[in-house]
């Protein structure tokens, strides 16, 4: 168990006017505890309650099939159960029946529903939030995963642009991506990697397909890795052949945004502030319309964590947060430009994790 992030995630509870919480995502668990299992159709959960009796001033309890791996050792007590038997009942002895539960976002209606109608707890209340707000700002040894996986990135860029060539398709060079990922030392991808070619770069999430590269088109590579369990996330685009003005009218102004907003992150600063700065400078330049999307999201354990960068979001930066800032324009039928790096708020500041070059690049091909 992790003492520290379960007592933050307690007090994020208290916080809210809870005492007791039960959480079924498996990355939380994990977080939380150490012990990791995908559960596919089966109940797996962790009960969280204070406890003043107790040393800790709390008392865990993990709720495993006996399929799953060996929990012994990651909470205070196992409660273990096969297919025949009823893991609403177990979760029944050990809640407190007269007071309120917080539940995870996870916690699906096929659990949800019957924990209800067998008046576990006196009512059920949303508490995601206290486990993502502890999520959110990485210990030490999280920033130094996180720092490790965008390294791999950075390399992994350098594959990429490799890899461009006459009458290669996304598809290819987006098939070839997890080898090189794995060859570097991360487990595979963190998302579906984007590589896009020419106009296809004017849709933000497009899918890698048949699309053949030819001398001359736009290159966009959005990609990120898992290593040790940590996410990364960056974006780069390239030009195959000299830019024409307006190429580099737009890709400058997009460089202009990603940089003005990770030169005002620090403690203090909200996430709306940060937004509207890239905002502005897109704007500015006469391409705001075409900026279609938030700046950027929180990342670690998931590629998207709660809390994004964006004019809706005024709670101010934290030390330890690490978020994307990935600004784009989007030309439809034409060309699309975004470029994206991870920060990790610091004292007074933030770090880039990503060192590939973000200057405009003509790709020798």
């Amino acid at each position: 168990m992790n003492t520290t992030r379960i007592q933050r995630v307690l007090e994020n509870l208290s916080a809210d006017g809870l005492s007791q919480a039960l959480i079924t995502d498996p990355l939380s668990i994990w977080y939380l505890t150490g012990y990791y299992t995908e559960p596919y159709e089966r109940f797996l959960a962790l009960y969280l309650a204070q406890d003043s009796s107790a040393a800790a001033g709390f008392r865990t309890t993990l709720f495993c099939n006996r399929l799953f791996p060996d929990a012994s050792g990651f909470a205070d007590q196992i409660v273990a159960f096969d297919d025949t038997e009823d893991p609403i009942a177990l979760v029944s002895d050990v809640a407190e029946r007269d007071m309120p539960l917080g539940i995870d976002k996870e916690l699906s209606a096929r659990w949800l529903l019957p924990l209800m109608d067998a008046g576990v707890a006196t009512s059920f209340a949303l508490a995601s939030t206290a486990v993502d707000a502890a999520r959110s700002v990485k210990d030490g040894e999280e920033q130094e995963f996180m720092r490790a996986a965008s390294r791999v990135n950075d390399e992994a860029m350098g594959w990429l642009v490799a890899q461009v060539r006459e009458g290669v398709t996304e598809r290819e060079i987006a098939a070839g991506l997890l080898g090189e990922y794995r060859r570097l030392g991360a487990e595979g991808h963190a998302f579906t990697p984007i590589v896009s070619f020419g106009p296809n770069a004017a849709d933000p999430h497009h899918e890698p397909d048949g699309t053949v590269f030819h001398k001359g088109d736009m290159v966009l590579f959005d990609v990120g890795c898992k290593r040790r369990a940590y996410c990364s996330d960056m974006t780069r685009t390239f030009f195959s052949a000299e830019p024409t003005a307006r190429q580099l009218e737009v890709y400058e102004a997009v460089r202009r945004a990603n940089e003005a907003a990770e030169a005002i992150v620090r403690p203090g600063v909200t996430f709306a502030q940060i937004d509207l700065t890239a905002r502005r400078v897109i704007e500015e330049a006469g391409f705001g319309p075409y900026f279609t999307h938030r700046l950027g999201h929180q990342i670690g354990l998931t590629d998207h964590e709660p809390g994004d960068v964006s004019s809706t979001h005024d709670e101010a930066v934290r030390p330890g947060q690490c978020f994307s800032i990935e600004p784009g324009i989007y030309l439809p039928g034409e060309m699309g430009v975004r470029i994206e790096d991870l920060v990790i708020v610091g004292e007074d500041g933030c770090e880039v994790l990503n060192s590939y070059p973000k200057g405009p690049t003509v790709l020798s091909v």
